[in-house]
């Protein structure tokens, strides 16, 4: 019977931390969403224009839902395109 000890790998197995996944907005405060300001939604958006999922941002429910809203009438108001092939 082989212990723990008995195996070897070529290469020792790597541990990486995951980094912990925070809500920018609650960490900073913030409690408005402006939606006139095109530059700062853009990061909440993917290359073709679709809204980027809570589990690859971060953003709690709460300002998920104030961000696709805001989103929502930037595009509404032509300050974001709907659709785009290369928008970053």
């Amino acid at each position: 019977m082989s212990t723990s000890k008995d195996i070897r790998y070529l290469n020792p197995p790597t541990l990486e931390a995951k980094k912990k996944k925070y809500c920018r907005f609650q960490k900073s405060g913030i409690k408005y969403i402006d939606y006139k300001d095109p530059d700062f939604l853009l990061k909440f958006v993917n290359e073709q224009g679709k809204l980027l999922p809570r589990r690859l941002t971060g953003t709690s429910l709460k300002f998920q839902r104030k961000v696709a809203q805001a989103v929502k009438r930037s595009r509404h108001l032509a300050l974001m395109p709907y659709v785009a092939d290369l928008l970053k």
